[in-house]
């Protein structure tokens, strides 16, 4: 996979969601970024350095999937 580049503007919103180093949840990402395929900005980030950890929950019949940035990607 090619990642996009740090300067990507849809990677940059996501970033800048990430970057307080709290759990966000899929939904709060999309929202607030404005972005779809969250999973996909956060494959891209990590392949620009980032260390951003995954936790999944199950409630009910629904998963839910909380990403905390532990350590930016480079040249950010």
């Amino acid at each position: 996979m090619h990642a996009a580049p740090l300067t990507s503007p849809r990677l940059q919103r996501v970033l800048a969601v990430l970057k307080d180093g709290r759990p966000h949840t899929t939904r709060q990402i999309v929202r607030a970024a404005g972005v779809c395929a969250v999973n996909s900005c956060i494959a891209e980030l990590r392949q620009n350095g980032a260390e951003i950890a995954c936790t999944r929950e199950r409630r009910k019949d629904r998963l839910i999937c909380r990403y905390t940035m532990t350590k930016g990607p480079r040249d950010a």
